[in-house]
């Protein structure tokens, strides 16, 4: 008796909790519900007493002409890339629809009539904002627009013999590479990220002061630190295509003619500037000079705005005249060195997915001994080690030791420097040019081989082989022709005799 009481009390308990949670889902439910109709009513009520100006957007010109409106093209491409479209269903402004924006503290709405946008804004701010949302709607459109063109990269091929221009070949310029891919130092990225999105806002700025709406930037350092993969980056991060000029295929006049045929919203590329201005005599070093200082900052390097001009060197600053790397010429100095542990880090993120491993403090210790690769031979070896990151970073760790003993300890005039990346190492070409040298008979080849390192602790065994053979063979070359020479001053025996005693234990 006294449990079945106690069941049907618990029954009856949760019946109650159960009837209070519908009750209270119902009272949320009303109160979203009374909110949203408050809400509806209020914008009602101040839609009413607000005065509101029209403006349409006609999708033709009215000249009669038939061509259509390019203000209506970017203003649909803007509002088709809104979130406050009241139909969520529909991929873009269709007729009827309606469109909310906001722009300065000002509310705004877009109405498609067919072949007609009608923007509605309030009157009183009408003056504060009209103007400069257009203007904010074009550049939005523009800049969406060039994020979804292809990108084509341009190169001077020469000039055309009836006209006299320039020929530009192009392809489309599909490079991978990313600001975010790159390897490089996080805080100098942010700058340089900085630096561009700036440029792309100037264009106001840049005509304030007077000046021609154009960067410039000068990428300097060794081979192989991703100087041309950063100008690719910025390309792609900017949408401009790329003109990839060839200074040693144009004359002064070629120049000219070949950045007046070059398109607004471009990135300008010259290579190895340092090697041009070098290259020739004197007397041609100065006219190359005098060509490229005209290219930087003539009368027609100002025809036409918004763009980038990009410059590399191999070496480094010093090496060419510092009229050329003013600022004015060249506004931007990016140094690019050899890789640290941190762009190492970087390039084992991109390459092996790694972020942390157990032998990065090997690494690290590595590069804290000086030692440094740069990113393109440090890229090769996790490529060609790609299916297993312990392997490439053991080999990592192998090169950087090769790299820091070579510079800690030079080597003989007569060894020769072997760079290796892929598997293997350069102690067996090392071991089999000097073997080859003991074949001809040379004795020091011997002595070579030894301190290339082919008796190192993982020499192959069929070294010892080869080099005792060698041996065996050099001494028996000896032993059959003229006399031996003998310690303590003996007389020598001929060498077809039985010899003496000292002759038999050699």
């Amino acid at each position: 008796m006294l449990l079945g009481a106690m069941s049907g009390g618990g029954v009856v308990v949760a019946v109650a909790y159960a009837a209070l949670a519908v009750v209270a889902l119902r009272m949320a439910l009303s109160y979203k519900s009374a909110l949203y109709a408050v809400r509806r009513l209020w914008r009602w009520a101040d839609e009413w007493a607000q005065a509101y100006q029209y403006h349409e957007v006609p999708r033709f010109a009215c000249d009669g002409g038939g061509a259509e409106n390019p203000l209506f093209r970017k203003a649909a491409q803007y509002v088709a890339a809104l979130p406050s479209l009241e139909d969520a269903d529909a991929a873009s402004l269709g007729p009827g629809h309606t469109a909310r924006d906001a722009f300065l503290g000002a509310r705004l709405a877009w109405t498609n009539r067919g072949d007609v946008l009608v923007l509605r804004v309030r009157r009183h701010d009408r003056t504060r904002v009209l103007r400069p949302y257009l203007q904010h709607v074009e550049s939005v459109a523009d800049e969406m627009e060039l994020r979804r063109r292809e990108l084509r990269l341009f190169a001077n091929t020469g000039v055309d013999g009836s006209t006299g221009t320039p020929r530009w070949a192009s392809a489309p310029f599909t490079h991978p590479a990313t600001l975010d891919t790159v390897a490089m130092d996080p805080d100098l990225k942010a700058r340089v990220r900085a630096d561009l999105e700036n440029f792309l806002k100037g264009r106001a700025y840049y005509h304030r002061l007077g000046r021609v709406w154009r960067r410039s930037y000068l990428l300097y350092g060794p081979p192989g630190t991703g100087k041309s993969t950063f100008a690719a980056a910025m390309a792609r991060f900017l949408g401009y295509d790329i003109y990839d000029v060839d200074l040693s295929r144009a004359g002064s006049d070629d120049l000219r003619a070949l950045l007046l045929h070059t398109t607004p919203r471009s990135l300008i590329l010259v290579e190895d500037l340092d090697r041009f201005l070098q290259g020739g005599g004197a007397g041609d070093a100065e006219a190359r000079a005098a060509r490229v200082l005209s290219f930087m900052d003539g009368v027609a390097s100002c025809c036409g705005e918004e763009r980038v001009m990009v410059f590399t060197m191999r070496g480094g600053k010093e090496s060419v005249d510092a009229a050329v790397v003013r600022p004015g010429r060249l506004d931007v100095h990016i140094h690019f060195t050899l890789c640290d542990f941190e762009a190492f880090k970087a390039l084992a993120s991109n390459y092996l997915g790694l972020k942390d491993h157990k032998l990065y403090p090997q690494v690290e210790e590595s590069f804290h001994g000086g030692a440094r690769l740069s990113p393109a031979e440090l890229g090769e070896i996790m490529l060609a080690n790609r299916s297993s990151p312990s392997r490439a970073l053991r080999n990592v760790i192998t090169k950087l030791q090769h790299v820091s003993g070579a510079a800690a300890a030079p080597r003989p005039p007569y060894r020769r420097n072997t760079s290796w990346s892929g598997a293997g190492g350069p102690w067996e070409e090392q071991a089999a040019r000097a073997s080859a040298d003991a074949a001809d008979g040379g004795e020091e080849a011997i002595t070579a081989t030894a301190a290339c390192g082919v008796f190192a602790k993982d020499a192959p065994m069929r070294e010892f082989k080869k080099l005792y053979g060698l041996i065996k063979i050099r001494s028996r070359k000896e032993g059959s022709g003229g006399f031996m020479p003998l310690h303590g001053g003996e007389a020598p025996s001929p060498a077809n005799g039985r010899g003496s005693e000292h002759d038999k234990e050699r």
